[in-house]
């Protein structure tokens, strides 16, 4: 089991400020050992300097990590956000949009019952025309098709001869009788 991110940040974090002092705690003994900075004749004056020193190293370490990283961080952090609600409410007017649609699909698909019960009650022992029975009034689907139909083509069409699409009339043929295209023709 893995545990869960926040820990796992803090935990992190926690080394990470373990490392800065330990490596802060052995730069400031390398320094006293060598004796290159403030090197008092009591303990007491050399240990409090070099506490202040490392304070104010570590207080300067993190004043830029709050300048510079975590302001970056919060940034990301805000414009993810910002880009999550998006989708959010994206996602919601496209639920709305559907809900919406399939309402009026079911209105409309209740006034073409209705439309047809009226015309049952009009016309009793009769099929209603939707059913695909010749008479009454035709259903809302033929009524669109037969709007947008324009006139069908009355004529009839007029063909003279077959057209010849490279295949020579006198060419072998193979036993399925398909063109036999083994042989050129004139050999």
């Amino acid at each position: 089991m893995s545990a869960p991110p926040q820990t796992n940040d803090a935990e992190i974090r926690l080394m990470g400020l373990i490392l800065a002092q330990s490596a802060l705690v052995g730069f400031a003994v390398g320094m006293f050992d060598a004796e290159m900075w403030l090197n008092n004749e009591t303990p007491w004056l050399n240990g409090f300097t070099y506490a202040m020193a490392a304070f104010f190293v570590q207080g300067m370490a993190y004043y830029l990590f709050k300048m510079f990283f975590e302001q970056n961080m919060q940034e990301r952090v805000r414009t993810s956000n910002m880009e999550r609600e998006r989708q959010h409410r994206f996602r919601n007017m496209q639920n709305s949009f559907d809900n919406r649609r399939s309402e009026m699909e079911l209105r409309m698909q209740e006034a073409q019952l209705e439309t047809e019960l009226r015309w049952m009650e009009a016309n009793p022992g009769k099929m209603p025309p939707s059913w695909g029975v010749q008479g009454g009034s035709p259903s809302m689907v033929q009524q669109y098709d037969m709007s947008q139909m324009t006139s069908v083509p009355k004529h009839t069409a007029e063909i003279s001869e077959p057209v010849n699409l490279g295949i020579a009339a006198d060419s072998p043929l193979k036993k399925d009788g398909t063109p036999d295209k083994r042989f050129k023709q004139g050999e």
